[in-house]
Order: C-alpha cells, then structure tokens, then sequence
C-alpha cells in the first residue's frame, strides 16, 4: 500500500499524518519535539503508521458489531501501549545503571545508587500495568512525562532509605531520559503488536470473543506493506528536518491546504501554534491569497500559556478548566511573555482569584489573535480555528464571543484533530507530488 506522509516540526509537538492513495487519512501521530528533530520526526511518523494499524485493523474485524470491535482494538492499544512503554522503560533503567557506574555518582554513593535504580524500575514496571488498565487516567501520552511524573513519586522514598540525596537520583534521571528521548524508538513494531495480542488472550472472557477471530484479521493486517511513497514537511523547526528542499512546504501553504481538506468551504483560518500565530485567507481550492502572522514575539502564542502554567505550578492542560470557572474577566494589560510572571504575581498578591486572572489572559491571547486576522483581511465565509490552543475550551470561548462581536453570526470550524492541519496539507502536498 502506498503511503503519503506530512510532518509538522512544531517548537513543542511534531505532528505527522499518514494519507492513501486516494487521500484518505490513514493514521496520525504527535511526539513532543525535542533538541534531535531526527528523532521527533522518526517518533511522529512510526505513531502515524502505527495509528495507520489500528485503522487496517478495524476494516479487517469485520463480521462483529462496531461495540464490540471498539471494545477489542481499545484493549489491544491499552496492551500494546503497556508493551511500547515497558521497552523504552528498560532502555531508559539501562541507561541509568551505565551513567551510575562511573564517576561523581560511583565515587559518592557506590553500589547503593544502582541498587536503589534496580530497586525503583521493578516497581515501576509493576505500576506501569496499572497506568494501562481499561479507565486509568494518565496527563500525558509521551513516554517522558509518564516515566518522569513516576520516577518522583517511587524516587523519594527509595533514596532515603537508601540514605542517598534524591537529588543524585532526580539528576541521574534528567541525564538519562535526554539520551534515552534522543535516541530513534525502535521500528520493530510488528513483534510489540503480536507481544500485545499475546496479552490479550488472558482477557477473553471480559472481551466476549474467541481470541482466534480476533487474531487472524490482525496478523493479515499486520503483513500488509506500507510503503512510504513521499515525505513531505513543514513547520516551525522545518529548516531543520532531515530532508530535501524540494520536500519542505511553507507552513502557511500547509495550513491553508490542511483547514480547506478539513473545511472545504473555509476562506479563513486562525492557527495558533508553540511560537506564532497566523492568519491565512484560502480560495475555494484551498490556496492561499493573503497571510498575516504576529512578529518574533512569542506572546500570545502556546509558550506563552506554558509560561503561565509553569508560573502556577500547573499543567498546560489545567489553564482552560480554570479560566472557565472565573468570576469574572481581569484586564491584563500586556500580552509579553516576559513581563507575565511579574503580571501574574503583582494581581495575585492584590488578591485576585487565579481563575479571573487566567481568564484575562486567555482574552488578551484572542485579542492580541484577531488583530493579526483583522489585518489579513478579516473573517470571510467559513473560518477555521488550527493549532494546539484549539483545544484550550476558555481560549474556544473568548474566540466566540470576539467573533460574533466583530463579524456576526460566522461558522467557526475547530476539528478534533486541528493540531494536526498543517501535517495533513504537507501529506496532500507529498500525495499530489507523487501521484499527479
């Protein structure tokens, strides 16, 4: 099977997108970028393919109804997840057990230190199966932060009675998880996928299917070929992925395209990404007429809104919630990602509520945004809201109401996967290549 592949290197999250032939996406992926973009654009584009195998999996569970084949390829993600995670534990403990071998830590703490690693990764491999039960919750999906949020919480305790600084371990664990993340994951996912049906056996009777009508539409979906025709990219980080020039689409070009293939009737579309945000007005094609992006600033951009959680102490994913629960709408008076910190501490000591206060901010973002679409040209016919803050709900609200305020009643198109509009134009870009 012929393949299509748009990569979208973004500052915080690589995207990749995985389309047919015929221009049907198949699979997407998203690791979180890091220094070696080889490596984030290998990470992105296996979790496309890997997506891509859950989508031939269920064309070829046919026969049963669509519960219970959400039911089976639901408990055969879980498994596989569980199989992925505990490889890149075991490389991530192996490489711990080599940087504690010699030097400052060796010299200070002995053999204690390995011990106490050996110690900590048995237990968590024994809670790893429990982050991938059927309705555990996890904050994130990137092996790092998974591994790291854990790695704390057995840590503490271990290296006390072990009588070593948790320090000394919270230092040999930021060491090893940068090799461990720069380190392409293993492409061998036939074997995971199998180790993860192997699993599922146990489970037949929660399942309510005979393990063999599940297994041989698997396995024939696993043996079909997927090759990788073209590779296009694009992005932020895009002078820097490891292709050809003539594989690098602009970012605006692949916006454009990606919000039309979503939206066809869209004219505009808003993206808001890690480290701009632009405005872009297509044709009826998809092609772009007029663009407008913020300046070098990164205010107002998804940076900004990790600055503020990291000043709160709080996760990305948390600042939507709390802003929907505010009281009321602070002013803020500067958008400036330098000056936020000194902003948000000066309102809260004069003792505003957080929820207000993030309110505000996430207003001042959309303003700050509709500036930048106001001098492209404004918001004509359908408009499409793109980017990771497309999934920040207080962001979505403050976006209404300034629409409606500014335009009227205009349909606003935010897609479920908008984070991925751009990685979708590159792959469009890469199937019309190859195929025209």
């Amino acid at each position: 099977m012929r393949s299509f592949i748009g990569i979208d290197l973004g500052s915080t999250t690589t995207k990749a997108v995985l389309v047919n032939a015929d221009g049907q996406v198949l699979g997407r992926g998203i690791t979180n970028s890091r220094s070696n973009y080889d490596t984030a654009c290998v990470a992105a584009k296996l979790e496309a393919v890997v997506n891509t195998r859950f989508t031939l999996f269920r064309q070829g569970l046919t026969g049963a109804g669509e519960d219970k084949v959400s039911l089976v390829l639901d408990s055969l993600e879980l498994n596989f997840r569980l199989v992925q995670f505990l490889d890149q534990l075991k490389d991530l403990e192996e490489t711990c057990l080599r940087n504690a071998e010699g030097g400052r830590f060796a010299e200070k703490y002995g053999n204690a230190i390995q011990e106490a690693i050996l110690e900590l990764f048995s237990r968590l491999r024994v809670d790893a199966e429990a982050l991938y039960e059927p309705g555990a919750e996890r904050k994130s999906d990137f092996f790092r932060d998974i591994a790291g949020s854990r790695f704390m919480h057995f840590a503490a305790p271990l290296a006390k009675a072990a009588g070593i600084p948790f320090d000394a371990l919270l230092s040999l664990y930021d060491k090893s998880i940068i090799e461990v993340e720069n380190r392409p994951p293993s492409s061998d996912m036939k074997s995971k996928f199998l180790a993860a049906l192997d699993r599922l056996e146990g489970r037949q009777s929660e399942l309510d299917w005979d393990i063999h009508q599940i297994d041989e539409p698997i396995r024939k979906a696993l043996d079909i070929d997927i090759e990788e025709t073209r590779v296009v990219g694009t992005g932020y980080g895009r002078v820097r992925l490891p292709f050809a020039k003539e594989f690098i689409s602009s970012e605006i070009l692949c916006h454009g395209l990606g919000a039309h293939l979503m939206y066809p009737n869209t004219r505009t579309v808003l993206d808001i990404g890690g480290q701009d945000t632009k405005s872009i007005q297509v044709d009826t094609t998809g092609i772009v007429e007029n663009f407008q992006m913020n300046d070098r600033c990164a205010a107002g951009c998804g940076r900004y809104l990790g600055y503020i959680a990291d000043e709160m102490n709080v996760g990305l994913h948390e600042l939507g919630p709390m802003a929907m629960k505010a009281n009321k709408v602070s002013r803020i008076n500067s958008t400036c990602t330098v000056f936020a910190g000194a902003e948000l501490r000066d309102r809260l000591a004069m003792g505003e509520r957080r929820e207000d206060i993030l309110a505000g901010l996430h207003r001042a973002i959309i303003l700050r945004a509709m500036s930048i679409v106001s001098r492209a040209g404004g918001i004509k016919n359908e408009f499409t809201f793109s980017g990771g803050v497309a999934k920040n709900e207080a962001a979505v609200r403050e976006l209404r109401k300034l629409v409606k305020e500014n335009y009227g009643d205009v349909t606003i198109n935010i897609n479920p996967n908008s984070i991925f509009t751009g990685a979708l134009g590159a792959a469009e870009f890469a199937r019309r290549a190859a195929v025209n």
